[in-house]
């Protein structure tokens, strides 16, 4: 591996960690095909060659726009607060939306216009509305936001239809949807990138640049997630149409979610970016609360008493690095419990953690030389010192826009500047991918009873080389003319 420099407090890549592998061989910029051969799923995560012609999408930015057109795909809940977060940004403009219900098509429509805003066109009633939409010429980026099982076949349509895209989580179920996805970018020139609002979040920017600024010295382990007592909206009749959430929960065993937690770790541990996760395996409890939910709650008319549910209440990834670091990637939500994602960083020289409730920020911080004597200090001096540029620039703009605290506006704000300023993503299909990986490699270790399984490269080896990132230097959204 390359020598990687430092700057000022900054350590980029975490220091003097050895930079050999945990296991024999996963150090290899050759990817997981080197892994070990122990591990059943090699196979799986050995990276397919690229076709000729076929290319890294690796820093390429996006064409300049003078305005970004984009179009919606699933106006569910999510769908539609998102799709007026879009109409908001400045230089963009939400020309079509598509649902297979056509009333929540006119609804958004409507209330588009009834915030002066122009009237999208209108595409619905049908499985095939999304790809009658993806033949316009209006549509620069293509966001969409419905069920999981929905993902890969509308995110490659959109690819292939000319447009770059922003999925929700997770992009795609399987490994080969994910290596199919990374391929299709690559061929298109067309950058997609999983909608991680929790990227982009305060706590989670300020922690991911204390890490760059060798505050916690030599990173070594993290531990993220997404614990969300989920189990009223999982039964309601009107929440998740169709029951689509619930009914994961009887026929996949997978970490369905944790990248809202993983995210935010692999960015502050470089991941893709001098350093790749290696090796997965998994962990899940019995699947106790939505059935002892249903038994309290749920009335037995219901049609959830005809559902076996068999996905785990809590569900653990213990994932290892190439040089070294171990991240802890957790999803809960059958269990009563308080929201969390975790967000814990550790280092040589200090911690961070997240959703322990000891100040206004949530986060508490123990850091050598500035604490002694065995006691947390709050976040809020530290957050002030490492707010990152994004948050300064628009957190009052954020507050005021956008959900779950502001997250949502700075990813769509940011998204937008980037397509129109014409730069690189912070998130590219190779970080998209790694993240959404868990999803089947979970399932994959538990039917080998936690047996570790191989993490792909979906770089094909460039994870060795620094690039920025989420880290990334001011710049300003360029004038709406």
């Amino acid at each position: 591996m390359p020598e990687i420099p430092t700057v000022a407090r900054r350590s980029l890549l975490g220091g003097t960690l050895a930079t050999g592998a945990v296991v024999a061989g996963l150090g290899s910029a050759t990817g997981a095909a080197a892994a070990t051969s122990a591990t059943p799923s090699a196979a799986d995560a050995a990276a397919p060659g690229r076709r000729p012609g076929q290319k890294s999408m690796i820093n390429v930015p996006f064409e300049p726009y003078k305005t970004v057109r984009v179009g919606v795909i699933g106006l569910g809940n999510r769908g539609s607060g998102m799709t007026t977060g879009w109409s908001v940004i400045p230089g963009c403009v939400v020309t079509a939306v598509c649902d297979m219900r056509t009333d929540r098509v006119r609804r958004t429509a409507d209330g588009l216009v009834a915030d002066g805003r122009p009237r999208p066109a209108e595409y619905g009633g049908s499985a095939d509305a999304y790809a009658r939409m993806l033949r316009r010429d209006d549509i620069d980026l293509v966001y969409i936001a419905t069920p999981w099982e929905f993902h890969y076949e509308q995110g490659k349509a959109a690819l292939l239809s000319g447009k770059h895209v922003v999925v929700e989580l997770p992009v795609a179920t399987e490994l080969r949807e994910l290596w199919d996805l990374v391929d299709t970018s690559e061929r298109t020139r067309k950058n997609l990138m999983l909608s991680e609002n929790c990227s982009y979040g305060r706590n989670e920017l300020a922690m991911l640049r204390m890490a760059h600024e060798g505050l916690f010295g030599d990173v070594t382990n993290g531990h993220g997630g997404y614990l969300h007592d989920l189990r009223e909206l999982l039964f309601s009749d009107t929440y998740y149409t169709d029951a689509w959430r619930r009914l994961w929960h009887t026929r996949s065993t997978a970490s369905f979610y944790a990248m809202h937690g993983l995210a935010p770790i692999a960015a502050a541990m470089d991941i893709n970016r001098g350093d790749r996760m290696t090796t997965l395996k998994a962990t899940a409890t019995a699947p106790k609360g939505l059935a002892d939910y249903r038994e309290r709650f749920v009335p037995k008319s219901h049609p959830s008493w005809r559902e076996t549910y068999v996905n785990g209440d809590l569900v653990s990834c213990a994932i290892e690095t190439a040089r070294g670091r171990t991240i802890r990637a957790e999803h809960d939500v059958s269990s009563p419990r308080p929201y969390s994602r975790i967000n814990t960083l550790a280092g040589s020289r200090g911690i961070f953690e997240d959703y322990v409730g000891t100040s206004a920020t949530g986060g508490r911080v123990y850091i050598e030389p500035d604490h002694s004597g065995h006691s947390w200090r709050d976040f809020d001096t530290y957050r002030k010192e490492f707010d990152h540029w994004l948050w300064k620039k628009i957190g009052d703009d954020a507050a005021n826009n956008g959900g779950h605290g502001g997250m949502d506006y700075v990813l769509q704000w940011r998204t937008v500047q980037l397509m129109r300023a014409g730069l690189v993503p912070d998130i590219d299909v190779y970080d998209s991918a790694s993240w959404c990986a868990p999803v089947p490699l979970s399932v994959m270790s538990l039917e080998g009873k936690g047996r570790p399984v191989a993490f792909p490269d979906f770089t094909r080896g460039s994870w060795v080389n620094h690039r920025a990132g989420l880290d990334s230097r001011s710049t300003d959204m360029p004038p709406v003319s």
